[in-house]
């Protein structure tokens, strides 16, 4: 459960539809890319990995264009469970605003070792979405 502990800390269950979750166990590879209509508008991208969804907040909408870079900011992983959720947050919440699912899809590594690629700070994959589809590359700054 260590995976979920920052999203479990910033978040009041007793307030907030959002889903507790705990770990899977499951090795889909979804994605689902989700707009937040927060504080500022963003798009959540989460890719289903280690039984989590490993999240980045896009500061723009995604585009349908693989070469066009986007500015992603990597947030606290969240449980399986988000892929499906839809709904507002309670302003107040931590992420106090209107959740909306965007595209979902499954997702493929273009590497024998997404974990390993995303720890040297960098992914390649490949999407295939209702509007996101083709092959995208990660860099991800390391801390």
């Amino acid at each position: 459960m260590a995976g979920l502990q920052t999203y479990r800390a910033k978040r009041d269950f007793k307030i907030t539809g959002e889903p507790k979750g705990r770990v899977g166990l499951s090795n889909k590879r979804r994605f689902v890319i989700q707009r937040h209509a927060a504080t500022r508008l963003h798009y959540d991208f989460r890719l289903e990995l280690g039984g989590v969804y490993k999240s980045w907040a896009v500061t723009k909408t995604p585009s349908l264009d693989p070469a066009v870079k986007r500015l992603a900011v990597e947030v606290e992983d969240h449980p399986l469970e988000y892929g499906t959720f839809e709904g507002t947050i309670p302003k107040g919440q931590y992420g106090g605003g209107t959740v909306q699912i965007w595209d979902r899809g499954t997702w493929a590594p273009q590497d024998d070792d997404p974990k390993g690629q995303l720890a040297d700070g960098h992914l390649k994959i490949t999407l295939f979405g209702k509007r996101m589809r083709g092959n995208h590359f990660m860099s991800c700054p390391l801390a």
